[in-house]
């Protein structure tokens, strides 16, 4: 699937869900994939492969270089949920790669509580 037309001269009707249920295989989310937000980076591992379906081919020939996610959504014109679905395929056949682009650390490092009480005086201040 490319990004080049709109809905109509693909054929597409607006809010018809039928080709997001193709696009997806029918599936709605992406089971135990890795959590991907709208700021990761997509990485090609691989060519596309004869037989592959369309979706999955043009993915991997955009992200040749990195591209977030949400770019991902924006040239495909899919939801964000069915090209999560579509790199799930990816990176569970490793043709891809997912790079964070935040720290996935979840110990959030303790704000100083001087530069705290320093900031609401100065706001009160206002």
């Amino acid at each position: 699937m490319s990004g080049g037309g709109s809905r109509e001269e693909r054929g597409w009707e607006e809010g018809n869900p039928v080709p997001l249920y193709i696009v997806t295989g029918g599936r709605t989310e992406a089971g135990d994939a890795q959590v991907l937000d709208l700021v990761t980076l997509i990485v090609a591992r691989s060519e596309p492969r004869p037989g592959m379906r369309p979706e999955h081919a043009s993915i991997l020939r955009m992200c040749a270089n990195p591209l977030s996610v949400a770019e991902l959504s924006a040239y495909l014109d899919l939801p964000f949920s069915a090209v999560h679905v579509l790199l799930a395929d990816l990176l569970a056949d490793s043709l891809a790669e997912a790079r964070q682009t935040r720290a996935a650390d979840t110990t959030a490092v303790k704000p100083d509580a001087e530069i705290l009480k320093a900031l609401i005086d100065g706001l009160q201040r206002l």
